[in-house]
């Protein structure tokens, strides 16, 4: 891999409640090399978001003590939350920014992988790109049953064991997913009323696999008291962010529920933005310093 490639890890972990947990996470992934791009942590989904970018390797390394410690932090068996998740460290995936091609990420992960195996007994499937099988290239396939489920599946069925150590889950920290990815923008817009129906209605019209929009994954969920169509955006170059937000608009004028505002999790590139586009001015408090990769990249955040 070149000495100029960058490459982005957007680690999602099940803790987003305590914040000192969260904080210590976030900590133990400070690596030489590594450039923090951001962080939050949502109560509701019960999940926190860390944004990191930098040489592969150290890249690597960074998230699999991020892995390590949220192993030790996090116990599945008390835990719960609106997102499905499978893991204290629930996936870890890579992303090329530059200088590094997708399958140069897959290898990335498949090293990640071994080594939060390796190091902290956390059983590892790989997903996206670095898939070892074609039934686990979708994440929503590896994840199926959730943590509960998983635990119980894999010890009746070997199809559904990990790529990486195993067979059995670790008893609170679950398994981690771990891939490559492209760019992926995780975006939620809220409803003014409360209405769960209207929510999973919209998801359910709007997501690929139902017909919608390609490259669109949803969920419709209640979060803060609030109904939430919560969206991963996998390819806005076929499918941009305006169209998405047209689309949930015209969802929910015929569900008769109308749109309070939205939120975008983590970063998104210089290429997805739209400067005083609709969708941007519903996000609150939106500032493309800190929300586009590129911005962040020359600046990043100081470590906790």
């Amino acid at each position: 891999m070149k000495n100029e490639a960058i490459i982005e890890c957007v680690p999602n972990f099940s803790e987003g409640k305590d914040l000192a947990k969260v904080r210590q996470i976030v900590a133990a992934m400070r690596v030489d090399e590594v450039r923090l791009l951001d962080w939050s942590l949502d109560a509701a989904h019960n999940r926190s978001v860390v944004t990191i970018a930098g040489p592969g390797a150290a890249v690597v390394e960074s998230a699999v003590r991020g892995a390590g410690k949220a192993a030790e932090l996090v116990d599945l068996t008390g835990q719960s939350g609106v997102h499905p998740r499978i893991g204290a460290a629930d996936v870890v995936p890579f992303i090329p920014v530059s200088g590094a091609s997708l399958a140069e990420c897959a290898v990335l992960a498949r090293q990640a992988g071994l080594q939060i195996w390796r190091r902290f007994g956390v059983p590892v499937y790989f997903y996206g790109a670095a898939a070892a099988r074609p039934d686990r290239v979708q994440l929503e396939d590896v994840r199926r049953g959730q943590f509960e489920g998983l635990r119980e599946a894999v010890r009746k069925d070997a199809a559904r064991r990990p790529d990486v150590g195993g067979p059995e889950l670790h008893d609170t920290a679950g398994a981690s997913a771990v891939g490559a990815r492209s760019f992926l923008i995780a975006y939620n817009v809220h409803l003014h009323q409360p209405e769960i129906s209207a929510a999973r209605a919209i998801a359910r019209d709007i997501r690929a696999s139902n017909g919608g929009l390609h490259g669109v994954k949803a969920i419709g969920v209640l979060a803060n008291g609030r109904a939430q169509v919560s969206m991963n955006i996998t390819d806005f170059r076929v499918t941009p962010m305006r169209q998405v937000y047209a689309t949930v608009s015209h969802l929910a004028q015929r569900h008769g529920v109308l749109i309070e505002d939205a939120e975008l999790i983590g970063l998104i590139p210089e290429d997805a933005y739209e400067p005083d586009s609709e969708w941007v001015r519903q996000i609150t408090d939106f500032d493309p310093e800190s929300k586009v990769l590129e911005r962040r990249l020359n600046s990043p955040i100081d470590w906790p």
